[in-house]
C-alpha cells in the first residue's frame, strides 16, 4: 500500500500547535498511476476542505540511485501541488536537508529523530507515523524559515493560521 502523508499545525505568534495528521492511502503498484494521482488530488482536497489551511508546505523532491522511484515521487508530489493550487493556496517548498536542520537542528537526521523532535515540538502524546511526521516537520520548516525572513522583511509573513 502506498500513502502519502499530511499534517496540519497552526502557528499562533510564536506558539506552534498540532491540529491533525494522518495517510491518504494511494493503492498500490496494480493501480493505475493515474487512480493513484487522482486519490492523492482528492484526498487533499478533503483535508483542504476540512481544515482550511493558510498555505501549503511541500518537500522537494531529491534524486536518489533509482530513477524510477524519483519520478513517481515527482508525480505524486506534482497532484499535492495540484490539490494546493486548485483550492488557490501557495505553495512552500524545502528541501529534505532545510526540514531536518529545522526541526532537528543537523540537515543529516535520521527518520527517528524528525519523529522524535516534531512529537515534542507538537506535545503529542506519541510519535506520528514515518509519512505524518515527514508532513508535520515540512509544516514546522515552513513556520520557522518563513518567520525568519520576516524578520529581514523577505518573503511572505505568516500572520498565523494553518499550514498544510
Amino acid at each position: 500500500m502506498r500513502v502519502t502523508g499530511y499534517g496540519i499545525i497552526k502557528k499562533n505568534k510564536h506558539d506552534l500547535h498540532y491540529i491533525a495528521s494522518g495517510i491518504i492511502k494511494t493503492g498500490d503498484s496494480k493501480d493505475s498511476l493515474a487512480s493513484r494521482l487522482k486519490l492523492i488530488i482528492q484526498g487533499l482536497g478533503e483535508v483542504i476542505k476540512q481544515f482550511n489551511p493558510e498555505c501549503v508546505a511541500i518537500e522537494k523532491v531529491f534524486v536518489n540511485a533509482n530513477p524510477q522511484s524519483t519520478l513517481l515521487l515527482g508525480q505524486a508530489r506534482g497532484a499535492a501541488i495540484s490539490a494546493a493550487v486548485i483550492h488557490d493556496l501557495p505553495v512552500f517548498e524545502y528541501t529534505a536537508l532545510q526540514i531536518k536542520k529545522s526541526v532537528v537542528g543537523q540537515g543529516h537526521a535520521s527518520k527517528g529523530q524528525v519523529q522524535l523532535m516534531v512529537q515534542k515540538l507538537l506535545g503529542l502524546p506519541s510519535v506520528a507515523s514515518t509519512d505524518s511526521s515527514d508532513a508535520l516537520a515540512c509544516g514546522l520548516c515552513h513556520a520557522n524559515i518563513s518567520a525568519s525572513m520576516a524578520k529581514f522583511g523577505v518573503g511572505n509573513r505568516m500572520k498565523g493560521g494553518r499550514i498544510l
